[in-house]
């Protein structure tokens, strides 16, 4: 099964979900109209409420909650995109405008504020308390994942652990909650939620590895952003780290440069370093590693089409190019 088939699968869910997203995306507030609207519509795989769909289905969920959750899901995550983009004074996403370089920091900040909050009056009304404590959970970890980001920026002394520790917190939490959801909305027990919480962590794990190689090998068409992007924040993202580690001194000296001050100025030099130290191999090599482990952990659950998805969304996660 290919990624367009995993689309196939969930379609009608999926189109159910979008119509909820645009109704729960309303407000009196025009500016939060056009800018929820702006960003929710801007492209994204929508592969954190895909994971929801299709953890519900493979544990023959049938009620309507999948959906609700799947909307929720992606209000967070859309939220913390335009949280990150003022953080990171981004002004290109998905190759398009950030939200906060059109409408600025302020206006970014508190309709992101908008749709955390919309997905919690969300959360209430699905009314299980366990689908309260992933989602409350998740979102504080998402929080301090950030926020050990921040103090990471610019510190070139920073272990390969500390990094896995922030994406683990930062990136793969949310789809870890989005995968265990559909097993707790399924009323299954530990074993069950288990295996959907070891399959999300692995999953949001490596598909940021494979973002921190498209970085540094893909094109600006290719990704929505400019390559570059994070060593230009003085982010110490796996490549830059195993470069710096395993580099000559003078490549070493160029990517801890680049590191803490920011910027392009020397970004040829990095590449070239990241190029002859083999760090993209490595850190993909990392990737896969994670998606193996996501992959033995759906062993825990029953075949059916949507086990099978999860297998082909892990395969996507390491192999895209965008």
């Amino acid at each position: 099964m290919d990624i367009q088939a995993v689309y196939t699968l969930v379609a009608d869910d999926m189109r159910a979900v979008n119509d909820l997203i645009g109704t729960r995306l309303r407000s009196e507030v025009a500016l939060i109209n056009q800018m929820g609207q702006y960003i929710i519509n801007s492209g994204g795989k929508r592969l954190r409420p895909i994971l929801v769909l299709l953890s519900a289905h493979a544990f023959g969920y049938s009620g309507q909650h999948h959906v609700s959750l799947s909307a929720i899901v992606e209000f967070i995550h859309t939220a913390t995109l335009l949280h990150d983009d003022v953080v990171d004074a981004s002004q290109l996403r998905r190759g398009q405008e950030t939200a906060n370089s059109i409408w600025g920091n302020e206006a970014s900040v508190l309709v992101g504020d908008f749709l955390y909050s919309r997905a919690f009056e969300m959360m209430v009304e699905v009314g299980n308390m366990d689908v309260m404590e992933i989602m409350s959970h998740a979102t504080n970890t998402i929080a301090e994942g950030e926020v050990l980001q921040l103090l990471n920026c610019h510190d070139a002394d920073t272990t390969e652990e500390c990094y896995l520790e922030v994406i683990r917190s930062k990136t793969a939490k949310l789809f870890e909650a989005a995968a265990e959801l559909g097993a707790v909305i399924s009323n299954k027990g530990a074993v069950e939620q288990q295996a959907m919480h070891n399959y999300g962590i692995h999953l949001g794990t490596a598909f940021q590895l494979i973002d921190d190689v498209l970085d540094y090998s893909a094109s600006p068409e290719q990704i929505g952003k400019n390559i570059g992007d994070d060593l230009a924040e003085g982010k110490p993202t796996l490549p830059l780290i195993y470069a710096m580690r395993h580099g000559t001194a003078t490549q070493s000296a160029f990517v801890r440069q680049a590191i803490e001050e920011g910027g392009r100025d020397t970004i040829t030099q990095v590449i070239q370093a990241i190029e002859s130290t083999d760090a993209i191999a490595y850190t993909a090599r990392a990737a896969q590693r994670e998606t193996e482990q996501a992959m033995a952990a759906l062993e825990a659950i029953p075949s059916s089409p949507y086990k099978d998805a999860m297998y082909a969304l892990a395969a996507f996660a390491v192999k895209r190019d965008h």
